[in-house]
């Protein structure tokens, strides 16, 4: 199945939706969202930062990540990870994905509970605490307020990051006067993008995760994709198939996949695609389920639900615990004909039967495979989807590397809380329709 990456693209059960011929059609499409990528001419370009992943660090900085996540590491119980959306998920996708330890790494500043706040200081308590905050102007109201509720939980500042704008802004300005150690969100690539960046890297080092081997396998899926014939790439192919789904009315993705460690990476998955393709009135709508979990809930409705989903399983081939179902005696449960059967081998049969099954009742669906759980292979397949979502949202006539919609609540936000610059707004309430007994 893998050839000189360790990923790979199956599209067997979107035969009988989207056959070969009409993949092809889009081959000149996609070539051309790909040369406008390519030649930093389309929607967005000053964004595009991503596409050469040995070019995102800067001489000497990955050194310089792995020697203070080691510093920090080795000097504290937890590291606080303050940012939201792009600042963090990808983090904590791969971290929790991969790491053996993602226990000690924890976030806040991606929400404004405060009852989360209250029960994560109080979990902290007692506690060596490293922190890093992650924001490109560090006005962002989530971590801003982060921030000061968590700040003094540091009392070395030796023990405090910043990865914020290498020249300007608050963040920027704060730890200049603390004289904090610093690293660079760039400025070529968007927060949902930056995965590969300081942004990402620093915390996946902490967590004990070799980072030279996720952006050597990111360099890799990029050499090996941007030379490959369309019918053999397997982030162009996605593109194809996810717009021509999208044109047969085919309006929500699920990203599916059987280990729950995963599912912090379908939630940077749904940002990266929602945030990109979601604007302009059209878009697919990005959705996950964690498997076979949500097959007890959420399965019925795939099953035989309206006919508009499509789905991405995302699968890993080695890697898994050593683990066999026992034996019983007495037989009581009938499941002694899975005796001796390792765990992964039926957890994988029901990945089989759940693709087709779905595929029978409606669902066309693809499968991304990884060769095994490594950042390697996690590298390629952070290269992969970010790729395939450029040439999505491209394909739709959007641009891919903005968020103007996310601004809407914020300007709401403001007023109602009387930030200076807006005008006051008090909240409605005489207008609402509210049913209670």
């Amino acid at each position: 199945m893998f050839g000189n990456l360790p990923l790979a693209l199956d599209i067997t059960n979107l035969r009988p939706f989207v056959s070969r011929e009409e993949l092809t059609r889009r081959e000149a499409a996609v070539a051309f969202c790909d040369r406008q990528l390519k030649e930093g001419v389309c929607a967005g370009s000053a964004f595009t930062g991503w596409l050469r992943p040995d070019s995102i660090l800067g001489p000497g900085e990955a050194d310089k990540i792995r020697e203070k996540a080691d510093f920090l590491r080795n000097n504290s119980d937890v590291l606080l990870v303050i940012g939201i959306g792009g600042s963090y998920l990808g983090a904590r996708g791969v971290i929790e994905a991969l790491s053996d330890s993602p226990e000690r790494v924890v976030f806040a500043g991606h929400n404004i509970s405060a009852s989360y706040m209250a029960k994560l200081k109080k979990r902290l308590d007692g506690k060596k605490v490293a922190l890093n905050v992650i924001s490109k102007s560090g006005t962002t109201t989530e971590p801003a307020v982060a921030l000061r509720i968590f700040g003094d939980l540091v009392k070395d500042r030796r023990l405090m990051v910043a990865t914020t704008d290498r020249k300007k802004g608050a963040l920027h300005d704060y730890a200049a006067s603390l004289g904090l150690d610093t690293f660079a969100v760039p400025e070529d690539i968007g927060g949902r993008y930056s995965v590969l960046s300081a942004v990402g890297l620093l915390p996946a080092a902490y967590a004990g995760l070799d980072i030279n081997a996720l952006t050597r396998g990111a360099s890799e899926a990029s050499q090996a994709m941007e030379n490959a014939p369309f019918e053999s790439d397997p982030s162009r192919i996605y593109a194809a198939a996810r717009h021509v789904l999208f044109l047969k009315g085919f309006d929500t993705e699920i990203l599916s996949v059987f280990e729950p460690g995963l599912f912090y990476m379908a939630e940077w998955w749904k940002q990266l695609y929602g945030e990109s393709e979601g604007k302009e009135g059209t878009g697919i709508f990005p959705a996950s389920c964690t498997f076979s979990t949500d097959l007890h809930s959420m399965g019925q409705y795939i099953q035989q639900g309206r006919r508009r989903l499509l789905e991405t399983f995302l699968m890993i081939g080695e890697g898994s615990a050593d683990l066999a179902v026992p034996r019983s005696e007495d037989d009581t449960d009938g499941m002694n004909y899975l005796a001796g059967k390792q765990v992964d081998f039926i957890n994988r049969m029901a990945y089989e039967a759940t693709a087709k099954a779905h595929a029978d009742g409606g669902v066309p669906n693809m499968t991304v495979f990884l060769e095994k759980a490594d950042e390697r292979s996690f590298g390629a397949l952070i290269w992969f989807y970010e790729k395939a979502c450029a040439l999505s949202g491209l394909l739709s006539g959007v641009n891919p590397f903005d968020q103007p919609g996310v601004e809407a609540y914020k300007k709401y936000m403001f007023r109602l809380l009387r930030k200076p610059g807006y005008e006051p707004m008090e909240p409605d309430r005489s207008g609402r329709d509210i049913i209670s007994l």
